[in-house]
């Protein structure tokens, strides 16, 4: 397997990951009155995360463009 490989395949779980996540905070958030700002503020960090991630990925594809 090549490095390329790897990627896709972490980048597909981390992108599948984030959407169950950010789908399961929604359902959560539609159902528990008390605990809606907890669920709230979950959803918002996946959203950052998956941001992060995806940045994380760019830089390494830019890197590796360059130096490979």
């Amino acid at each position: 397997m090549k490095l390329d490989d790897i990627s896709i395949a972490i980048i597909s779980l981390i992108r599948a990951g984030a959407v169950f996540r950010f789908v399961y905070c929604m359902v959560r958030l539609q159902g528990a009155e008390e605990e809606q700002a907890q669920y709230r503020k979950r959803a918002k960090n996946t959203v950052l995360f998956y941001i992060v991630a995806e940045s994380i990925w760019q830089i390494k594809d830019i890197v590796m463009y360059y130096y490979g």
